[in-house]
């Protein structure tokens, strides 16, 4: 693995969290292409459904929510990767796969799933 391109790509996933944590709908827009898609069991959403709800939510910074963020596998093949990642949010525990390519240079997300985390890996 290149680790200029891995970089590159914790680069996009440390703005992924920095957004998450302060609902910076700026920030996340320029990380996900505008095609992307956001899918959990029985859910669908396009970039700007998800963007909306993250501006109308409350603001995990503001409530004084630790910032537990972390990477638990990142994989970049070329021009793909694959991050699993753990995102404590808003009271609950998720386990987003960000899928993303590298296009016209830049690395972004175009394509995440998340679920509810399993109450075991809360306390690793």
């Amino acid at each position: 693995m290149n680790s200029t391109e891995q970089e590159a790509v914790l680069a996009v996933l440390r703005d992924y969290f920095d957004g998450l944590h302060h609902a910076d709908v700026k920030t996340l827009r320029a990380i996900f292409h505008r095609d992307a898609t956001l899918q959990a069991p029985s859910i669908r959403r396009s970039r700007e459904q998800w963007l909306q709800l993250v501006d109308n939510r409350p603001v995990p910074m503001e409530e004084g929510a630790a910032y537990m963020y972390r990477v638990l596998s990142l994989e970049v093949i070329g021009d793909q990767a694959m991050a699993k990642l753990f995102c404590p949010l808003s009271g609950r525990c998720y386990i987003d796969f960000l899928g993303l390519l590298k296009e016209n240079g830049q690395w972004c997300i175009v394509n995440k799933m998340y679920a509810d985390c399993p109450v075991q890996l809360m306390n690793q």
